[in-house]
């Protein structure tokens, strides 16, 4: 049986083992201590610097969890989870052996670390934690069984298991609000790109592809409204659920990356300290229209165009091309535009970008049409 939909309709989709998520204003207070796994659990708390110091969000939760919970914190991870922040938080879970559950509040970073600490705790013990999980932007790092972090060098490197997948998710608009607009809509892109790259990967399922349409069509719908009113619980809350099933179906079926956009955001991302969310910005428009010259690929992004506000013309190449430029103008919209120059990487980067991207290539077909790509962003 494939494990992906083809023509004629079958396939398998395959869940992760997430429990339950809860959704809406002050979800963490009603549901956090009902999570945990047994009466008498303890839990480690991985987050960044901004939410520790900036807001009361993580004395919040310490409180919540009172001493008989609470074992500790660490708010030190960097974008991109810098592998010596790893190392410092992955010893501070490993010394208490009574730690059985860890907690990530904040986005991408500290919700991959917490899948790498849970991943090395496993490597030692045989045992993964039970992860909790309070994401604070749209990146959707809670809904896959990999975790990325970045090696010495500067280079994004990645561990997977099943068992990495958070146990539990809990969306609370409240903390929604206490994320800066500008990162709160780039990471909302990223959902977009999940939604996107899901469309045309080969082994994504028809279940996958159906949730991704939804999702495209609620970030096309709310992203604006955010923008417009970036107080509106509600909106947070419709974004938070649009950012789950931009990924959340994905389940234990893909293999690999979803897509050029994501490779090429890995190239340019931890390299060259630029967050995730606006790689997307900055690539996704384009690969679309790259990829509408695939005829495979070309139906099923031109299924999108219904649920981002457009008519099918009936013509897979151009609906599909009508899909990038909408993107295009989405990120013009939301004021996210920006280019490789503002963000600092020289022209002569073009060919490690490339071969980065494109897992070595350093010429042929898909190397020049991806360095035009490239090109074409600065």
């Amino acid at each position: 049986m494939k494990e992906s939909s083809t023509s004629p309709l079958s396939g398998l989709w395959k869940p992760t083992h997430l429990k339950a998520l809860y959704y809406g204003s002050d979800s963490v207070s009603k549901h956090l201590l009902s999570t945990l796994p047994t009466k008498t659990s303890k839990a480690f708390i991985i987050t960044g610097n901004s939410l520790a110091t900036k807001t009361q969000l993580i004395k919040q939760v310490e409180q919540l969890l009172g001493p008989d919970h609470h074992a500790g914190t660490f708010s030190k991870i960097g974008e991109h989870a810098p592998i010596a922040q790893l190392d410092e938080a992955t010893n501070k879970v490993k010394n208490d052996d009574q730690i059985d559950t860890i907690i990530s509040i904040g986005g991408g970073s500290p919700i991959d670390s917490a899948k790498a600490i849970s991943y090395r705790v496993h490597e030692q013990t045989g045992k993964f934690l039970y992860h909790i999980t309070v994401p604070t932007t749209l990146s959707a790092a809670e809904c896959t069984m990999g975790a990325g972090f970045t090696k010495e060098d500067g280079v994004k490197t990645s561990v997977g298991a099943p068992e990495l997948t958070p146990e539990v998710i809990i969306y609370d608009s409240k903390f929604g609000l206490e994320t800066p607009p500008y990162l709160w809509l780039s990471t909302g892109f990223r959902a977009l790109d999940h939604a996107l790259e899901c469309m045309y990967h080969p082994t994504a399922t028809e279940i996958m592809h159906l949730m991704a349409l939804q999702a495209a069509s609620s970030l096309f719908t709310y992203l604006p409204k955010y923008k417009h009113d970036p107080k509106n619980e509600d909106v947070i809350t419709q974004l938070q659920l649009a950012a789950f099933i931009s990924l959340g179906f994905m389940g234990l079926n893909v293999k690999g990356s979803l897509g050029l956009s994501h490779t090429l955001g890995y190239a340019l991302g931890s390299p060259y300290s630029i967050p995730h969310g606006i790689t997307s910005c900055l690539t996704l428009g384009h690969v679309v229209k790259l990829k509408a010259q695939d005829p495979a690929a070309a139906s099923e992004i031109a299924r999108m165009l219904p649920f981002i506000g457009k008519s099918r013309s009936g013509n897979d190449r151009e609906d599909a091309i009508e899909v990038g430029n909408s993107i295009l103008q989405l990120v013009q919209s939301l004021s996210l535009k920006t280019t490789l120059t503002e963000r600092g990487v020289g022209e002569d980067q073009v060919s490690i970008i490339v071969k980065r991207a494109t897992g070595g290539l350093e010429d042929g077909p898909l190397y020049d049409k991806v360095a035009d790509l490239v090109r074409n962003l600065y």
